[in-house]
């Protein structure tokens, strides 16, 4: 865009939801929502064990500038998750340890990066989550204008400040800020379904008898033979 600005306000979805959101998880909250809103496989996390969800501060900058970075901490609430992307690929290390401290003052519970990061043994000490596509120590400079704020795109989903993101293990998701709720509520089912299809699995039953998948083995041509 040719306008460049700094968007203070944004409207976030309910703090409860968002938090019960990050419980369920996002392979949870991925196939409850119909299997979208995953970022993709290169947007990785630095540390384990480790479920947040928070609201979507958005940046967008140049590759290797972080200026915009330092804008958005301005703008930062309590309960976000700051979702940076680059106008073209980086793989400059554009956030350490200072920068999370700024985060950690306005109670930011974690970054997204397509981009890298460095001072990742301080980011880890301080427990401090991010999920990045590189780790590297290569620097960057304050110079080129970006936004914050503003819908961006990272891994082919578009993402809108606000939006919840859901960001662990198993990756990063992105659910619209309006879907949140009934997001939550299609989760919540998918995991009481999943606790009662453990209780048969843990009890002998097969998955192939469970889920009806004896059919289909047929239907591709499967024989089952004793011995060849």
């Amino acid at each position: 865009m040719n306008r460049h600005v700094v968007v203070r306000q944004v409207d976030r979805a309910e703090s409860a939801t968002i938090r019960a959101l990050g419980n369920a998880g996002s392979a949870t909250v991925h196939e409850a929502i119909g299997r979208v809103g995953f970022v993709g496989p290169h947007i990785r996390p630095i540390q384990r064990d480790v479920k947040v969800a928070g609201s979507a501060v958005t940046v967008l900058s140049h590759p290797g500038d972080n200026i915009m970075i330092h804008a958005a901490i301005e703008v930062c609430r309590a309960g976000d998750i700051l979702v940076v992307v680059n106008t073209a690929p980086s793989t400059h290390g554009m956030f350490g340890d200072l920068l999370a401290t700024s985060l950690v003052a306005r109670g930011v519970v974690g970054l997204v990066i397509d981009a890298g990061v460095r001072d990742t043994a301080d980011l880890r000490s301080m427990a401090f989550p991010v999920w990045s596509q590189y780790v590297s120590c290569q620097g960057t400079v304050k110079n080129t204008p970006g936004s914050v704020n503003v819908p961006v795109v990272l891994g082919g989903i578009t993402v809108h400040p606000g939006d919840v993101v859901c960001a662990d293990d198993d990756g990063v998701v992105v659910v619209p800020r309006l879907q949140a709720e009934a997001a939550l509520e299609r989760s919540q089912q998918r995991l009481d379904n999943e606790a009662a299809t453990r209780k048969l699995l843990e009890a002998g039953e097969l998955g192939l008898d469970f889920y009806g998948l004896r059919p289909k083995l047929a239907e591709l041509g499967i024989e089952y033979v004793d011995r060849l």
